[in-house]
């Protein structure tokens, strides 16, 4: 009989969490399938939408879902943020993102310990978990004496791409409905940004939209051929609401920055949900000529490392997760500092007031827009480099090839021997037993 393995994780869902459980189990199949019974426990991720299931046809992943489990399993994952794992199976993994900032409640640290191995995306993450280290206290808020970290062994497991689906293509192969998206643009030169709106004030939000908005209308308000920058968000879900609100905000952004100014540079806003046949079309888009994410924190960065692939600049903060794939000789890291999380952008599910995170300098950001723009044949040609080491060392099969060393390391499972039971009517007795009448 096979081992059972159940997998929690919002599979279904169009998000981050959402890709990375996808092609986590995927891996973990190619692995796994002829010895395990791999089930999958479908959960929610927010209020992102549901579907990507039925979108990408996968009936392998379908077929695995089950409503509830009916008995143990040999080996729990929980993919999710650490203070929801709970240990149910005999074995029990919990993958996780990890930290997007120098901190984490401490309820992430509880929830770990009660793991047998985590697993997280980056080194940045890793760091932050071994290096958080609470006082316990008790009911009275008195210190025990006690120390609250992490006491369980802890990976990284990058977050690999896979090349089916992104990857370098020649401009004059996209053909899907991009074009006629771009179409609307007017410019020949835009920076591209991918990425969730979050909550948070003008400059607060975590990946840091509204300040890169005012600090690309503040570098090219005054250029008479000015370049363009295309948003590739929402604030989580594709409800006209949504769209009606981002574009809100970005009017308000533009109306504080541009007030004396008669031909701002243009914004542009994608919302809504792209496949990802679609989406790597957008990052190789020839009006695409550069990428840019001046997160605040990230706990690895999907759409940095897709971004990569398509042999264009990119403009990143100097701090966090997608610093494992994005190296400095190859790619414009902007300098900047670590301040404390702003109230706005506190979250329950771990983004803590006391915790800090990356502020870029300003004028550093600015400089390297003009940069781009006006030397751009010069990092075109740096970053060529970049695209073709992530597209060898950060693929999908990469990625199973570590998850294999570590379900070796971690995973003993005693071997189920079967008891075989001797026919009797093939043993030979040394004499012919008499019936008695």
């Amino acid at each position: 009989m096979k081992k059972l393995c159940v997998v929690s994780c919002p599979i279904d869902t169009q998000s981050g969490y959402g890709a990375r459980s996808r092609d986590f189990v995927r891996s973990l199949i190619s692995l796994k399938e002829d010895k395990w019974d791999i089930k999958i426990l479908g959960q929610r991720w927010g209020n992102t939408p549901w579907g990507a299931l039925d979108q990408e046809k996968d009936q392998d992943l379908i077929s695995r879902l089950i409503p509830q489990m009916h008995r143990k399993p040999d080996v729990w994952i929980q993919i999710t943020v650490p203070n929801e794992f709970q240990p149910i199976g005999n074995i029990n993994i919990g993958v996780t993102a990890g930290i997007e900032t120098t901190l984490c409640p401490v309820e992430w640290i509880q929830g770990c310990n009660k793991m047998d191995l985590i697993i997280t995306s980056s080194e940045h993450s890793k760091t932050v978990f071994k290096n958080i280290n609470f006082a316990e206290a008790n009911e009275q808020g008195q210190p025990t004496g006690n120390n609250i970290k992490l006491e369980k062994p802890i990976e990284v497991l990058f977050e690999g791409f896979d090349p089916k689906k992104y990857g370098y293509i020649d401009p004059l192969d996209i053909t899907s409905s991009v074009n006629n998206i771009m179409s609307q643009v007017e410019e020949n030169f835009a920076f591209l940004f991918v990425g969730h709106w979050l909550q948070g004030d003008m400059g607060e939000d975590r990946k840091n939209i509204s300040l890169t908005i005012k600090t690309f209308l503040e570098a090219f308000k005054n250029n008479p051929n000015p370049p363009a920058l295309i948003l590739k968000t929402s604030l989580g879900n594709n409800s006209v609401m949504d769209y009606s609100e981002v574009k809100k905000r970005i009017y308000d952004i533009k109306k504080y920055v541009l007030s004396n100014t008669s031909r701002p540079p243009n914004v542009y806003l994608i919302h809504g949900e792209l496949t990802d046949e679609e989406m790597n079309h957008l990052y190789n888009h020839p009006k695409v000529k550069a990428h840019i994410n001046l997160t605040k924190g990230e706990g690895f960065g999907r759409p940095l490392l897709e971004a990569s692939l398509s042999k264009k600049p990119i403009i990143a903060s100097n701090w966090s997760g997608h610093l494992d794939f994005l190296r400095p000789k190859n790619t414009i890291l902007v300098d900047g500092t670590l301040t404390k999380v702003h109230p706005s952008a506190i979250r329950e599910e771990g983004i803590m007031q006391e915790a800090q995170w990356f502020s870029f300098y300003y004028d550093k950001a600015k400089s390297a827009m003009k940069d781009v723009f006006k030397n751009y044949k010069k990092y075109k040609k740096l970053s060529e480099p970049q695209s073709s080491f992530n597209s060898k060392e950060y693929t999908l099969d990469k990625m199973t090839e570590k998850l294999s060393t570590y379900i070796e390391q971690y995973i003993k499972l005693p071997d189920q021997v079967q008891l075989k039971i001797p026919d009797i009517s093939k043993i030979s007795l040394p004499f012919k037993p008499k019936i008695k009448q």
